[in-house]
């Protein structure tokens, strides 16, 4: 069998400042590890000194009300996957006070095999009160609200997101491995109405991938970039990128920062592609054919504007995407689905 390509390094780079991250890294569309981004976050200088000392830090913002978590018997190893059959989830969700899910955490450290657990995405002004106060990056908004990621060596599969992603290691390692957005059809999808996370995921196990299930895959991994990263380090994940993470230490804890410039008042993209899969996936190849024109020609024509031949006072929804167009292309999807 030959060997399965082993993804090259993402490139890093140091000493970054909003400028620059401005003005070369977005552009480029390239992931970017941030080396040491963080490193002076006292965050990150207690975890430095160990698990109990990060664990003592964080208790220092917890508060008693219960908060979302995960859980998933030894059985599933750590990653938060499907059923054998992709049915439902094999793992299960909860609430509970965060000092106990901390406490559990230190205690499991040296079990072979400990139940997975996972306190994901939840709002740092919601999960810690101050910690963000203490723990600031300076190269992204100050609008966007970091979230924390706390957790046990979990793995979760290959995703996308529908923004922008700075994250940043604090506690334990984390091993990134990414694929650029054209690498979807051979990253083999799952499910696209039950996923794990919200947005669809990777069939594909990266620690033991199935070749003769997924044969397509080896094409992915020529192309896949892949870190690991130290506590301090941080990540830049451009939009739509595929990305598998694993949590390598029994303690971890993770900063990331969702953003998209995009306007957010037009309608969401996600939903498009739902009714897409309805309204024109089932048609006869000839009608599919017929509609990709029209989308390539109204949508994702690179070369000009598809309607500069009719006069700006008579292109309607062809027009800009003002309020009123706005209201007017509601009103029209409003009464075309009625």
């Amino acid at each position: 069998m030959t060997p399965l390509p082993r993804p090259r390094p993402i490139a890093e780079i140091t000493g970054i400042d909003r400028r620059r991250f401005d003005a070369e890294i977005r552009p480029a569309g390239q992931p970017v590890v941030l080396h040491g981004l963080a490193a002076e976050w006292p965050a990150v200088r207690a975890a430095r000194s160990g698990a109990e000392e990060a664990v003592a830090y964080l208790k220092r913002f917890s508060h008693a009300e219960p908060v979302a978590a995960i859980v998933g018997a030894p059985e599933i190893e750590g990653r938060f996957f499907y059923t054998p059959d992709l049915t439902a989830l094999n793992f299960t969700r909860g609430q509970s006070p965060l000092d106990p899910f901390l406490d559990r955490l230190l205690r499991d450290r040296d079990a072979a095999r400990p139940y997975a657990m996972a306190v994901q995405s939840i709002p740092a002004p919601q999960l810690l009160p101050g910690f963000i106060e203490e723990n600031r990056i300076d190269i992204v908004a100050d609008a966007v609200t970091p979230r924390l990621w706390l957790g046990n060596a979990i793995r979760v599969a290959a995703h996308f997101d529908l923004m922008e992603n700075i994250g940043i290691v604090v506690a334990g390692r984390r091993r990134f491995t990414l694929f650029p957005p054209d690498q979807m059809a051979n990253l083999y999808m799952g499910p696209i109405e039950l996923t794990p996370a919200g947005t669809p995921v990777s069939l594909v196990d990266l620690a033991a991938p199935d070749l003769d299930r997924f044969p397509r895959f080896a094409e992915a991994m020529a192309h896949a970039q892949e870190a690991t990263l130290e506590p301090g380090d941080a990540i830049y994940i451009p939009y739509h990128w595929w990305h598998g993470v694993a949590s390598l230490d029994p303690v971890n804890l993770f900063v990331n920062y969702w953003w998209n410039d995009a306007r957010q008042d037009l309608g969401n993209p996600y939903d498009t592609l739902l009714h897409a899969l309805f309204a024109l996936r089932t048609l006869p190849a000839d009608q599919r054919e017929a509609w990709r024109i029209m989308f390539d020609q109204l949508i994702f024509r690179p070369d000009g504007d598809a309607f500069a031949h009719i006069p700006p006072e008579a292109q309607g929804v062809f027009g800009p995407a003002d309020a009123d167009n706005y209201q007017r292309m509601r009103a029209t999807l409003l009464r075309n689905l009625a």
